[in-house]
């Protein structure tokens, strides 16, 4: 089975959400339909970047290096272009 690990971009408050699933397409359907509780109150929400994984220890790991200051880092410089 394969892990998507995502980044979502709130359109209310312009930042970042971070996560990873096997169903992606599903999972930011929940987050926009509002059942996800992080992020119910900060919909509409955008994917603007995701990574697939071949299990979900390596999706995990990937997840909490994209949340830490290095990974936050990587994504603004990732999406330059896309932020302006």
């Amino acid at each position: 089975m394969e892990y998507f690990v995502y980044v979502l971009l709130s359109k209310k408050d312009g930042k970042f959400y971070t996560g990873y699933t096997s169903q992606l397409k599903e999972r930011i359907l929940e987050h926009n339909s509002g059942r996800v509780f992080s992020t119910k109150n900060r919909i509409p929400l955008e994917l603007v970047y995701y990574e697939g994984c071949l299990n979900q220890a390596d999706a995990l790991h990937r997840e909490k290096y994209l949340k830490s200051t290095y990974g936050k880092r990587y994504i603004k410089n990732r999406l330059k272009n896309f932020l302006g």
